[in-house]
């Protein structure tokens, strides 16, 4: 149910939809709903979630307090980048595996770092 209608208005809402071809229904039983982004996740708990659908389109509505929590992922580091690393900025295995965790594996940004 939409928030601020009261039941005559949305049964109003209904008929006139159904007339144009579309469906709503709310979604019964949703804990939580998730949409993940690159570097986040936001995350909405006890939504109201409502499913409508437009000549055979369905779209959702979704409703209720969010939060967000930001991803810490570890990135995959191939031996052969660290020591390609190690070698062009004349370091240590070490601390060209450390500098390319730090530049999320990204070699260039690794080598410029260490050559500073």
């Amino acid at each position: 149910m939409i928030p601020g209608m009261n039941k005559k208005q949305m049964k109003q809402m209904e008929r006139q939809m159904k007339k144009m071809g579309m469906n709503m229904k709310d979604l019964d039983g949703v804990r939580e709903v998730i949409i993940r982004f690159d570097d986040k996740e936001l995350i909405i708990d006890e939504p109201e979630v409502s499913l409508m659908n437009v000549m055979g389109q369905e779209n959702y509505q979704i409703s209720g307090k969010t939060r967000e929590v930001e991803i810490e992922y570890e990135v995959e580091i191939p031996e052969e980048d660290v020591e390609m690393v190690a070698n062009q900025a004349k370091v240590s295995l070490d601390e060209a595996r450390n500098a390319l965790k730090e530049c999320k594996g990204d070699l260039a940004e690794a080598i410029m770092k260490l050559n500073l």
